[in-house]
């Protein structure tokens, strides 16, 4: 059997292959420390479940439009504007099973073959995929642990050429933690006010989860607005991982573009994750703010026991959580019977010896680096950095 050719031009994601092997490692017995994975290990909030109960209930059982409950739009609207301070009305948005949809959608909406999309490194995972779905192609900037990771208004104009269509960016980010702040996006916003045909779609979806002030969306300065694609989702913020709720709020043209595109894949998301989706959205905050708050302590641990490890070159993240240090240090070294060459090998020596899943940093756009969650309890932090620790010390 022939399958398509389209299956050749992207990879699986490394934090889903990671994940895979940590659960066949559990299956025989062996006791692994999940650090690899984004997702919280927190409930949903009950308000918001209750709010799902009700709606089954009331038989809110039936397919919904494409773009979502007008309801739902309205509180997507309402959010904006009570976090963020922007103006959105209901036909501009549109919601998706998760924002990895609403990223495709817009990627699909924008790229044609050869156009060019540019992304600071490290960037999710999926974000270079997308982009060779559509035949686009990536064009990188390579930041650095000592920038803190974040691309400069000048290396971003350098990069732009005649096909470029997008500039993909997350704040915070995930692999990094970067924030970029208000100045940071203003200098950003200059550069993009000369080429007025390249988009920008900021991702957000860590919005809630910040270490370091107030988040700052590209969205607030109103003359870019209309080629600005804000990206985000109920998963991060509002612990709610498996209900798969993303949303885009964008420019009509583009709001209806992706709404064309998601009525030929998957229709509306569910009808019972709208309707928690409205009360996590217009609900009370307490509940994310308490998870950002015991994050905040997680990363003061993880800062702790990295500090702790010689050889590790760690930018201390402003937002997410996630660690992603320079592992370079290690390669070329060995135990005696493993030799760590690159950041894929020092993942799977610490997941065969000390138990401990992390992911690869070449699948962030970043060979000299391995991204480690803190979406775990503090004992199962403590004991993960505890086991790696002994087990890069076998290194020599």
């Amino acid at each position: 059997m022939q399958l398509s050719s389209l299956l050749d031009r992207f990879n699986e994601p490394e934090t889903l292959k990671m994940a895979k092997l940590g659960r066949e490692l559990r299956a025989n017995g062996i006791d692994v420390i999940d650090l690899s994975l984004g997702e919280p290990d927190f409930d949903t909030p009950q308000h918001i479940k209750d709010a799902a109960i009700k709606a089954i209930n009331d038989n809110w059982s039936h397919y919904t439009p494409v773009a979502g409950f007008a309801d739902l739009r309205e509180a997507v609207c309402t959010k904006l504007k009570r976090d963020n301070n922007l103006d959105y009305k209901p036909e501009q948005i549109v919601t998706s099973t998760g924002a990895k949809q609403s990223l495709a959608n817009a990627i699909l909406a924008l790229v044609d073959e050869g156009d060019e999309v540019i992304i600071p490194t490290p960037y999710w995972v999926t974000y270079s995929e997308l982009v060779k779905i559509a035949r686009g192609k990536v064009v990188e900037i390579r930041t650095t642990v000592e920038n803190g990771f974040k691309a400069t208004a000048a290396e971003v104009e350098a990069a732009i050429t005649p096909k470029t269509k997008v500039f993909m960016f997350s704040s915070p980010c995930n692999p990094s933690g970067a924030v970029y702040s208000k100045a940071e996006l203003a200098a950003l916003a200059e550069v993009f006010r000369k080429y007025p045909d390249v988009v920008i779609l900021s991702d957000e979806i860590y919005e809630y989860i910040n270490f370091v002030g107030t988040h700052e969306s590209i969205a607030q300065f109103e003359d870019l607005k209309d080629r600005i694609v804000l990206i985000n989702g109920l998963s991060k913020g509002f612990a709610m991982t498996g209900w798969r709720l993303g949303y885009v709020a964008t420019s009509v043209a583009i709001a209806k573009a992706c709404e064309k595109l998601q009525g030929q894949f998957t229709s509306g998301t569910s009808s019972i994750t709208q309707k928690a989706a409205v009360a996590a959205l217009t609900g009370d905050l307490k509940p994310s703010e308490e998870m950002t708050e015991e994050f905040t302590r997680r990363r003061t641990k993880t800062l702790e026991l990295i500090n702790d490890i010689p050889g590790f070159k760690c930018f201390a993240p402003e937002g997410a959580f996630y660690v992603f240090p320079d592992v370079s240090a290690y390669y070329g070294k060995s135990d005696g019977t493993t030799t760590v060459n690159n950041a894929a090998d020092f993942s799977m020596y610490l997941l065969n010896t000390a138990h401990v899943s992390s992911v690869m940093g070449d699948a962030f756009g970043e060979p000299n680096c391995v991204r480690f969650s803190f979406a775990n309890s503090m004992q199962n932090i403590e004991k993960a950095w505890a086991r790696i620790k002994e087990a890069l010390a076998k290194l020599k």
